[in-house]
């Protein structure tokens, strides 16, 4: 019995020892298992892996950025990814506690798996929160993706394991923590933490306050669902859950979380597109600069480099602050004189609105053109393959559009239904303007404004536009004469009719240039300086005359001007087409004592590194003497002292009417400095245009219509003076306010070695020169 007993005993023990072997042998073949597994995924068995070399540079779209020279992001080229990395360093405290209170609170204390966090996930099969760490996200944004769902579901998990140890291992968790804020997309364009902060707070990330960086960890979850444009409520919901996951881990009071809970989101949205922000005229024109450059400059391997996703860096000369009250000073103007045009016009006053001096055959022919040269007729012409027949029947059938309009004083849109050939009259009826301010010393431009709203009128009038330059010609003729006669602004000459016979100069017939006041707007004499503040053709002509076109042309093409300008004494008056862009180089050179810079728009390009692959090198020219120079700029100063510009001198001018129309006296600007500058007025009234100087800041502005039947009726609102010279007042109002930008109040520098006399009241010999002149006086008396 006894030992049936042992027996029995030891046949259990024996059996206990086997079940135990056996539990040992699963055991260590599940370590061993999951060892192989995690071994394989390491080996790629279950799908591709990254390998150091993309541990350490991850692929991803950055967008290129464009800085101005004050430090500010004017904007960026991208495809579709809008996004700027950031440093650890650049990100507010309050993001990187709020992401970890939400997404990982042993952050700082695992690996890269959160060992307690994962045994709880398979405990509770994931009821009580899931097991992703930051690193873990982190590797799934970079390397995986979309989660799959089946057996791929688990092998992408293990993959992530996997990466994430990796990536632990290669960087630090600031880095870590960066990249996951640069990696998400944030929606409406917010590519990475950056681009969010700026889009929907139009802050920096290091900015942020606690609420704002609350609002932006709890899009992680799902910035699609959780999009504060189109679901604000769901979106204050989950910025209080990220705050109540701060309060509980000790990142903020429950006092502070209880006030933050109940605020709302405050947005400030800025959108970020091609179309949308400051100095998109610019970025329009710095999109051909920068293609032009890539195809000149490879990268070192021979590939190409990608303007919207390789990251590069384009430093600008562009000030963001004189950019903003460049585009300010325009906005403030054209929609009061736009006011007064849409009032001149109206089907009683005008039946051919918007455009004058046209039959209706004319315009119908005007609009024919236009609708061919159109984006609409193009797209459907090579996009959707539409033969002419039904493209042009399209332009005659009301669709749906969204149109541009100036509301209370602001550019808006409105939609309505209209046929696409009236929008294009519609569109025509609005006159446009180019704006562009330049150092002359370093030919930085500092703004550029190509018009009023780039999503709506896309044709840059800074560069890309040449229009009639009327008056603005003149400095040139003036300064050519005194360069070769040595002129002094005291010279006098007859103001009587005047002609240049045929063939004399290259004209084909006899020409005979009128003042503006017609047959009866002549009489006496007038100084050189007087003739040229009130813009005396008959004068200017006769300084052509004496120099002749050609040498005026010469000079011109060393000041800058590429543009053909024909060698005929017609040219005085101004009528060749030219640019802002030319104009102000042109100009510049005056303030510059003679030397002409090229304009400056970008300083260096960067890679993502911080390696500069291109420093820009000036480009200088001595064209006239500083004598020379200096005496233009002085005769250009009788312009606003006593001329066509002097109501920049204007005090306590009548304020504008309530319907924004009144623009000729609606500008009390009140400048004491010394100024230099010409207007312009073309025949018709078709363009204005308004040259300003002061010793460091050259600004030229053009307003007119796309069409130069597209004007104003009379001088009293068609004149440079009232189209674009109020531009330039209001503009340097608020550059002279904002002090840190040094604009100079004070004189142009005079020459040291100075013989021509400029200040008339001191001329003794009143000599007079006419046209049977031979000679002119080397100089006239100044005692």
């Amino acid at each position: 019995m006894a030992k049936t007993k042992a027996k029995k005993e030891t046949k259990d023990t024996q059996d206990f020892s086997k079940y135990i072997r056996w539990f040992w042998m699963l055991f260590s073949g599940g370590i061993l298992v999951v060892i192989l597994i995690f071994l394989a995924a390491s080996w790629g068995w279950l799908g591709e892996m990254p390998d150091h070399t993309q541990l350490e540079n991850p692929k991803t779209h950055l967008a290129t950025e464009i800085i101005s020279s004050d430090g500010e992001t004017l904007g960026k080229f991208y495809f579709n990814d809008n996004r700027t990395p950031v440093g650890y360093d650049d990100l507010s405290q309050h993001l990187v506690d709020a992401l970890i209170a939400t997404e990982d609170a042993r952050f700082h204390e695992h690996s890269g798996i959160d060992a307690r966090g994962t045994l709880r996930a398979f405990a509770f099969l994931g009821k009580r929160g899931g097991a992703s760490t930051i690193s873990q996200q982190l590797a799934r944004q970079l390397f995986i993706g979309v989660r799959s769902k089946k057996w791929d579901k688990y092998t992408q998990k293990i993959k992530e394991w996997v990466i994430a140890t990796r990536l632990e291992r290669q960087y630090t968790k600031e880095e870590i923590m960066a990249q996951y804020f640069n990696i998400y997309d944030f929606g409406n364009n917010g590519d990475g933490i950056r681009s969010a902060s700026r889009i929907y707070f139009d802050k920096e990330p290091i900015d942020l306050d606690i609420k704002e960086a609350a609002m932006l960890v709890g899009m992680f979850v799902n910035s699609a669902l959780y999009n504060p444009r189109r679901n604000s409520v769901g979106v204050k919901n989950r910025r209080n859950v990220v705050l109540s996951q701060m309060e509980k881990y000790g990142y903020i009071t429950e006092t502070i979380k209880d006030s933050l809970q109940k605020t709302d989101l405050d947005l400030n949205y800025t959108p970020q597109s091609h179309r949308d922000g400051i100095a998109t005229y610019f970025r329009g024109y710095l999109s051909g600069f920068m293609k032009d450059w890539i195809k000149k400059n490879p990268k070192p391997d021979g590939t190409k480099w990608s303007l919207y996703n390789d990251g590069l860096k384009i430093y600008t000369t562009i000030d963001s602050r004189m950019q903003k009250y460049a585009e300010d000073a325009v906005q403030q103007h054209m929609p009061r004189l736009q006011a007064e045009f849409f009032h001149q016009n109206t089907p009683d006053r005008n039946p051919t609105a918007p455009f004058l001096d046209l039959t209706k055959g004319a315009i119908d022919t005007l609009l024919r053109n236009s609708m061919r040269q159109s984006e609409r007729r193009r797209h459907m012409k090579y996009d959707l393959k539409k033969s002419d027949k039904e493209i042009e029947a399209s332009f005659y059938k009301p669709v749906q559009m969204t149109v541009f309009e100036w509301k209370d004083g602001k550019p808006s849109e409105r939609d309505t239904i209209m046929k696409p050939i009236d929008s294009i009259r519609y569109y025509k009826s609005f006159l446009r303007t180019g704006m562009m301010s330049m150092n002359p010393q370093t030919g930085h431009v500092k703004a550029w404004v190509g018009g009023m709203n780039y999503r709506h009128f896309q044709y840059d009038m800074v560069k890309q536009g040449k229009r009639q330059i009327g008056s603005t010609f003149k400095p040139l003729v003036y300064a050519t004469a005194i360069d070769q006669l040595h002129l002094s602004p005291c010279n006098e000459f007859p103001d009587t009719p005047f002609c240049i016979e045929a063939n004399k100069h290259g004209n084909v017939k006899e020409w005979c240039p009128k003042n503006s006041g017609g047959d009866n707007d002549y009489g006496g004499n007038r100084t050189l300086k007087n003739a040229l503040a009130n813009s005396v053709n008959t004068i200017t002509a006769r300084l052509i005359d004496k120099v002749g076109p050609q040498t005026v042309v010469d000079l011109a093409r060393k000041l800058g001007i590429e543009s053909d300008i024909p060698p005929v004494p017609s040219i005085a008056l101004g009528t060749p087409d030219l640019s802002v862009y030319e104009m102000v180089g042109a100009y510049s050179t005056f303030a510059n004592k003679g030397v002409y810079t090229k304009p400056v728009m970008v300083t260096s390009i960067e890679d993502k590194n911080g390696t500069i692959l291109y420093q820009f090198t000036p480009e200088t020219n001595d064209v006239l003497s500083e004598e020379t120079a200096y005496v233009t700029v002085k005769l250009m100063e009788g312009v606003t002292q006593s001329g066509s510009g002097a109501r920049l001198r204007t005090k306590g001018a009548d304020a504008y009417r309530p319907d924004y129309r009144e623009v000729v006296t609606g500008y009390p600007y009140e400048f004491e400095n010394p100024i230099a500058g010409k207007t312009g007025t073309t025949q018709n009234q078709s363009d204005g245009w308004f040259m300003g100087m002061v010793p460091n800041l050259v600004t030229g502005v053009w307003v007119g219509g796309e069409e130069r039947s597209v004007h104003f009726k009379s001088i009293t609102y068609g004149q440079g003076a009232a189209m674009a010279l109020p531009i330039w007042g209001v503009y340097m109002k608020s550059c002279y306010a904002d002090e840190s930008l040094n604009i100079s109040k004070a004189d142009f520098e005079e020459p040291t070695n100075l013989s021509i006399l400029v200040d008339c009241a001191k001329a003794k010999d009143k000599t007079v020169i006419d046209d049977a002149s031979d000679e002119i006086p080397d100089d006239l008396d100044f005692n």
